[in-house]
């Protein structure tokens, strides 16, 4: 099977308890292997990331909540929707970061996920101090449930 047969194109709503399929060009979608599609609408459904032991099911949670959390609405200050966004994306690479300590075997990418903790955790520690400086992150935008997506 062709690599592109084994992927499609999907959102996992935070509070919905199946991924959703979305047609190719909206926003909010990424695309991923069905296995993780399908693995990360097991986490959005209660499975926690303590308890999972399949490095695909990790990664994929990791991504759902990094692109989640990176939709801010414009302030019309670039600075600080720059880091609002940002915040989220180092934290994704934290996650993912942690995701190769637990999983990974090659002493070369081990080292390297330390090192982005690190200073990815120190970035995040900047600009979260720029933002407190400049009123705080945006307010996040509401989201609207469609019927059945209630937990």
């Amino acid at each position: 099977m062709a690599e592109a047969d084994r992927m499609t194109w999907v959102y996992v709503e935070p509070d919905a308890r199946i991924a959703r399929v979305r047609p190719y060009g909206v926003a909010d979608i990424v695309r991923i292997p069905l296995k993780t599609a399908l693995a990360a609408a097991a986490l959005v459904s209660g499975t926690a990331l303590a308890q999972t032991s399949d490095f695909a099911t990790v990664m994929a949670g990791a991504m759902q909540r990094m692109h989640q959390a990176m939709a801010v609405p414009s302030t019309g200050d670039p600075d600080r929707d720059f880091a609002a966004m940002m915040i989220p994306h180092h934290q994704g690479a934290i996650d993912m970061a942690e995701a190769e300590l637990r999983f990974g075997k090659d002493e070369r990418l081990r080292r390297m996920a330390q090192g982005i903790i690190v200073e990815q955790r120190q970035e995040i520690a900047v600009m979260q101090a720029i933002l407190n400086e400049k009123g705080g992150a945006p307010a996040a935008p509401q989201t609207h449930h469609s019927e059945g997506t209630h937990r």
